[in-house]
């Protein structure tokens, strides 16, 4: 059974805009018909269920793309071939998170050495 793109939009939540989107990135796959037109397997609404879950995790969609063979299940559940790209995409999170940080602490130290405007 396939569905066509405005039903995967419906059953997913997710745009068809959203959805072309995914599939010009090499994440969601569809079959085209007469037309052009583009049709998806019916297990594509966890497919998509799977992208939107590791979006939310911070990925990018060049890593998930990298990542999704690995991901099984409705929940997702990974396999352990997804640990080392996992484990690298946290390890630039912290060192992001650890720049932001000396970043804020610059930011406050300024701050409560500025001074306070002169009053006329």
């Amino acid at each position: 059974m396939t569905m066509r793109i405005g039903d995967l939009a419906r059953l997913s939540g997710v745009s068809p805009r959203l959805l072309r989107y995914y599939e010009e990135q090499g994440l969601l796959t569809s079959h085209r018909i007469g037309g052009g037109h583009r049709r998806y397997d019916a297990d594509a609404p966890v497919v998509v269920g799977h992208i939107r879950a590791l979006l939310a995790a911070g990925l990018p969609t060049n890593v998930i793309r990298d990542v999704l063979p690995c991901v099984q299940g409705p929940g997702p559940e990974l396999e352990h071939c997804a640990a080392p790209t996992l484990q690298e995409q946290l390890r630039r999170l912290d060192g992001r998170i650890f720049t932001l940080q000396n970043a804020r602490a610059a930011l406050t130290d300024l701050l409560a050495n500025a001074t306070s405007p002169t009053q006329s």
